[in-house]
């Protein structure tokens, strides 16, 4: 189980992630995978040089981000472990919650918030002991304080809308039909969820020639495992699984 130095607080702080993932890619993936553990509001990650490898995960509740850590630290994503902690301080979302009037700093009063910082931990106490209780506040004040300017995001990957989708089978298979995938869906962002479950092999995520009952443009897929008992396991875990608000994945055998 993960422990933490840190007082326990509802936003996560997730490195050493793959720093080759694109930034709103790496942003939906975190979103699929974490979403099973509770509501989340935010999520800040940056391509910036400062950042690179690093997220910042904001859940509704406490016991939404101590479930996730819990259950995910370590986790092979993207080929590497992730690495998970309770953030040092309170993301923007959770202080915009607690207090409407919160304004974020900008250029024009960060100098002046940091100048009343010092000065309450100059209260505190002196000498070397409070000089990196400084240096420590300016840090995360740094990282909280994330521009969202970075480098552009890659094109995401394509597919053709001419595509012959598989009937559902009640007959138990290898592979796997998923159903009502949200555009930004990609196989990367599947397998995230599928590579939970042993045997998973691979996944092939395609354009629906048709749309949803709301007339919106949607994405298939075709999930492949070793074996019918593996495939099922995972089947009755995934099917209705709610991948964003409003779309509820359907897994049928094919």
């Amino acid at each position: 189980m993960a422990s933490s130095s840190n007082q326990p607080n509802n936003t996560l702080y997730l490195n050493n992630l793959n720093d080759k993932i694109n930034k709103d890619e790496l942003k939906t993936q975190l979103y699929a995978l974490f979403t099973t553990y509770g509501k989340i509001i935010d999520i800040v990650a940056s391509k910036s040089q400062a950042m690179r490898g690093q997220a910042f995960l904001v859940f509704n509740d406490l016991a939404g981000a101590t479930s996730a850590m819990r259950a995910c630290e370590g986790m092979m994503f993207y080929e590497k472990p992730i690495h998970i902690d309770y953030a040092k301080s309170k993301s923007y979302a959770t202080l915009r919650r607690e207090d409407p009037n919160f304004v974020p700093p900008t250029a024009a009063n960060s100098s002046a918030l940091l100048t009343q910082k010092r000065q309450r931990d100059d209260e505190a106490a002196d000498g070397e002991r409070s000089a990196k209780r400084e240096k420590s506040a300016e840090e995360d004040e740094e990282e909280m304080e994330i521009d969202d300017e970075d480098e552009p995001a890659q094109p995401s990957n394509t597919f053709s809308s001419a595509t012959v989708v598989p009937s559902a089978s009640q007959q138990p298979s290898t592979r796997l039909l998923c159903t009502n995938l949200p555009q930004e869906v990609t196989d990367d962002v599947l397998a995230v969820l599928f590579q939970q479950y042993q045997g998973f092999q691979a996944t092939q995520v395609t354009w629906s020639p048709t749309p949803n009952a709301d007339g919106a443009k949607v994405k298939v897929a075709q999930v492949s495992f070793e074996t019918l008992e593996l495939a099922s396991v995972a089947k009755t875990a995934l099917d209705g699984f709610t991948l964003k608000k409003g779309w509820v994945m359907g897994v049928a055998f094919i």
